[in-house]
């Protein structure tokens, strides 16, 4: 689009008057109209400061950063000068024109939808992740590697340091890495079968580096440190997409950053094979047949509720139904699937979601969360209008889902007739088979086992026990740990007669669990016990996760 003389004209005087005030304050002049802004380097800075200061990252050159300014005198430019250093960069400014600022601040609108492809990306190649897979067999290998690099010295040891992290970190099937700055180095951490490990620590100096690196690929702004704040990147190895959350906080130190790896590879999982005994499995398979209503998992977060509705989903997978899932954010993709992520900035939560998803006519509906009124009563029209329904809550127990719907304002006198199964469930680690070994029980767990096993031998009179349990050595197939992996244990409670009769006297969870007994299902505490005895698991596991005295 060509523009009028008129605005020609004064485009030209602007440029001209940019260069002769770039020569009197001693910058270099840049013409913003005439060159490709590049995206990696805008999004430096965020749009806000950007429009706020007219000062505009341009661009990005190893770790120089240019930049342009509208005015030298603006009292903002040092801060964001001085933030850009404080990530790593070096910065070089120029003079630009009010004009050039202004084009500069449009290609923000241009890239919004497109920066987390460019910037949001972190390839690790094939050649690393084989490498560290043959080597790295354990956390000290990681430590190892890593203490290798730092004694280099080299000048790509930040980008080589993020590399192996996150390599190494795949390798071994880690879920979360955090890195938190103490007083005199930063302590980089793994999560594996939800226990934190030590890995190593490294420099203030490299960590600012990182950090920065971390910030950009992220989508995370790098000059505001004081608040919270929440990004992702995708991890390409080879044909597997592995996506990445990152979380930074403010810290005494610095920014605390915790990522957490969502591998397709461990949700890869069907329903049969995460823990649920041939009871529960049996019943779960009625439930989720079913044309109509609601299934609740419940428990805190990092219980396994998200691998349980993912494994349902595809058990459900059916080329005559449609599924629709509302998510925050969309965890893992599953073909044959429509998932759609909410945007609280846009007025899109779960809710509205919700009312948009059954206006598509579903068949089955996954609710990532619910967690206010407007959401449950959502979800329950649904589930009493012919969809059925998936979700999560955040309780401790199945029981305690009943009073949790009660208590955000769901009408109890329709739960009844919408809610059909819930779920409590927690996860604990699988004994690793080749090196468990058997010991006979003592004192509190063998008050426990004593208290327990009757009932359980009521519901599961097949179960076998020899006086034996397990617990774990170590070897070099579970990296001396003792434990390989985790699995689920679970409790339900079905819609019945007598659950609903004790609805309307708006019970609590142990009249609920006493309600619900003669429905033959284990409590958590209880499967965890079966699985202990069968050597899947050890006791201290089960009381780590469920306690093995019941609290009233």
């Amino acid at each position: 689009m060509e523009l009028d003389p008129i605005m020609e004209h004064r485009q030209r005087e602007a440029e001209d008057l940019a260069q002769i005030l770039a020569e009197r304050y001693k910058l270099g002049y840049v013409n913003l109209n005439a060159i490709i802004i590049k995206n990696t380097a805008l999004h430096l800075i965020d749009e806000d400061t950007a429009r706020r200061a007219r000062v505009v990252v341009f661009d990005l050159s190893g770790h120089t950063a240019s930049v342009a300014v509208q005015t030298p005198n603006n009292p903002e430019l040092h801060g964001i000068l001085e933030a850009l250093k404080n990530h790593g960069f070096e910065t070089e400014v120029f003079l630009a024109s009010e004009f050039g600022i202004l084009k500069a601040l449009e290609v923000y609108k241009e890239t919004q939808h497109t920066t987390a492809t460019s910037a949001g990306t972190l390839g690790v190649s094939e050649e690393t992740i084989h490498k560290y897979s043959s080597v790295v067999k354990q956390i000290k290998d990681v430590t190892d590697a890593l203490e290798e690099i730092k004694k280099q010295n080299s000048p790509h040891a930040t980008s080589q340091i993020a590399e192996v992290v996150m390599g190494c970190a795949v390798a071994l099937g880690i879920s979360d890495i955090h890195i938190e700055p103490e007083e005199f180095s930063v302590r980089i951490r793994y999560r594996l079968d939800g226990i934190l490990y030590d890995v190593a620590n490294i420099s203030h100096d490299a960590y600012k580096k990182m950090l920065a690196r971390l910030k950009l690929m992220s989508g995370i702004k790098l000059n505001v440190t004081a608040e919270a704040q929440d990004g992702r990147f995708t991890i390409h190895i080879g044909d597997t997409n592995i996506e990445v959350r990152v979380s930074i906080v403010p810290s005494t130190y610095n920014q605390s950053v915790v990522m957490r790896l969502l591998n397709p590879k461990s949700i890869n999982v069907p329903l049969e094979a995460l823990g649920m005994d041939e009871v529960f499995y049996k019943i779960m398979l009625e439930e989720i047949a079913k044309p109509n209503g609601m299934i609740i998992t419940t428990g805190p977060t990092g219980s396994g509720k998200t691998t349980t509705l993912y494994a349902t989903l595809k058990k459900l997978l059916d080329p005559e139904i449609k599924i629709i899932t509302i998510e925050d954010p969309v965890e893992y993709h599953v073909t044959g699937i429509a998932q759609t992520q909410i945007d609280h900035s846009k007025g899109y939560d779960f809710a509205a979601g919700l009312r948009a998803a059954v206006r598509q006519d579903p068949d089955v509906v996954m609710v990532g969360e619910i967690r206010d009124n407007e959401t449950a009563t959502v979800a329950v029209e649904a589930a009493l209008t012919g969809h059925l329904v998936l979700s999560t809550l955040h309780t401790n127990s199945a029981a305690g889902a009943i009073p949790r719907f009660i208590d955000i304002g769901v009408n109890p006198k329709i739960l009844p007739s919408s809610l059909n199964f819930m779920i409590g469930q927690r996860l604990v680690r699988r004994l690793c088979p080749h090196c468990k070994e058997a010991y006979t029980p003592e004192g509190y767990e063998a008050e426990a086992l004593a208290r327990e096993l009757p009932e359980i031998v009521k519901y599961r009179p097949n179960l076998k026990y020899d006086g034996k349990l397990y617990r774990p050595k170590g070897c070099e197939e579970c990296s001396g740990i003792g434990y390989k992996g985790r699995i689920s244990i679970y409790e339900g409670i079905r819609m019945d007669r007598a659950i609903e009769e004790i609805i309307a006297k708006n019970p609590s969870e142990h009249e609920i669990v006493d309600a619900a007994k003669p429905q033959g299902l284990l409590s958590m505490r209880q499967d965890g016990i079966v699985k202990a005895i069968n050597g899947v698991t050890a006791l201290s596991e089960v009381a780590d996760a469920v306690g093995l005295i019941e609290s009233r």
